[in-house]
């Protein structure tokens, strides 16, 4: 099943993830979704300073929305920054230096930032693929720690600035490979058999889907959204999956392409006419499993993922750090 579940995926990606998909899609997208100006509403961007972050932070500033750059690394954040003020003609990009694997550090910028700042709209962006199994200083495994309990605490910090706002939204960037994985809450980290790279990676995309659905449920005052970029040309695609790249180059999007979804769900006013919980691919809502693919989660793994997310998130708390 695992190999029928790879091929599907492969062969759908050929005729929908690529450039070509992309262009195929285009054709059906309104214009005037995007017609829109955001002049004083604030977004948040994790890993803006290259990829598809950057190109969702320049498309949204040229609409007129502040920008808040979370990023690594000062040179490269600064670097990006200069490229999105110069590109939009906006001066409203902040950068704001956070390590997305460390749970600590993303509490306490999430209290300080929604102490100083307001919030339209989060878009969960970074995230990471490291192909032999590191842990982080706090002893996690680091792509669980970055694309997972990283998302989840940053997100959960902030609702309440959210909700504070008119039509707030929280955009998730997942991928296309989370469907040829089943949630396994028995193995989280990875400590069992031979780690792949890849494949925890595709497993935490399936977990970002999940608490999105989660999510939308129990915040109604926020519309949640998560979305498949396509198979975009991105310096991150380049380092992680150098096979893939080699093999697919040609064909894959601009990062342009790739993050034309996430902008319109985080401004469109169209994006929110649909309900909230859905997985995105080209501004449409699709499905989140593939034919016959037996990778559906009982309510139960799902609770189970959830509480040991908010046990993680609770140990790493400012209250529990201070205690």
């Amino acid at each position: 099943m695992s190999l029928y579940r790879n091929t599907v995926w492969f062969l759908k990606g050929l005729r929908e993830y690529t450039k070509g998909g992309y262009e195929s899609a285009a054709k059906h997208f309104v214009a005037e979704d995007l017609q829109v100006d955001v002049t004083g509403k604030s977004y948040m961007i994790t890993g803006a300073n290259s990829g598809i972050g950057k190109a969702a932070a320049i498309a949204i500033a040229k609409k007129g929305g502040t920008i808040h750059l979370v990023c690594r690394n000062k040179d490269r954040a600064e670097e990006a920054k200069k490229e999105i003020t110069t590109s939009s003609g906006n001066e409203n990009v902040l950068v704001h230096l956070l390590d997305m694997s460390s749970p600590k550090e993303i509490w306490a910028f999430a209290e300080k930032f929604k102490a100083e700042n307001r919030l339209n709209v989060l878009i969960n962006n970074a995230g990471c693929m490291v192909n032999k199994r590191e842990l982080t200083e706090d002893g996690i495994e680091k792509n669980f720690a970055t694309n997972v309990l990283g998302t989840y605490i940053l997100t959960i910090a902030l609702l309440p600035a959210l909700e504070k706002e008119e039509d707030a939204r929280v955009v998730t960037v997942s991928s296309g490979g989370m469907l040829v994985q089943k949630l396994d809450v028995s193995d989280l980290q990875f400590e069992k058999g031979t780690f792949d790279g890849t494949m925890a990676y595709a497993q935490n995309k399936r977990q970002q889907v999940i608490l999105t659905e989660r999510w939308s449920k129990s915040n109604p005052k926020v519309h949640f959204s998560v979305m498949h970029p396509g198979w975009a040309d991105t310096p991150a695609v380049r380092s992680s999956m150098p096979d893939f790249y080699e093999k697919m180059k040609n064909r894959l999007r601009t990062e342009e392409q790739g993050a034309d979804t996430v902008v319109w769900l985080a401004i469109s006013p169209a994006a929110t006419k649909q309900p909230s919980g859905l997985f995105f691919q080209d501004r449409t809502p699709v499905s989140t499993h593939l034919p016959l693919a037996s990778t559906h989660s009982s309510p139960a793994d799902e609770e189970k993922l959830l509480q040991t997310l908010q046990d993680m998130a609770q140990r790493f708390s400012p209250e529990a750090c201070t205690a």
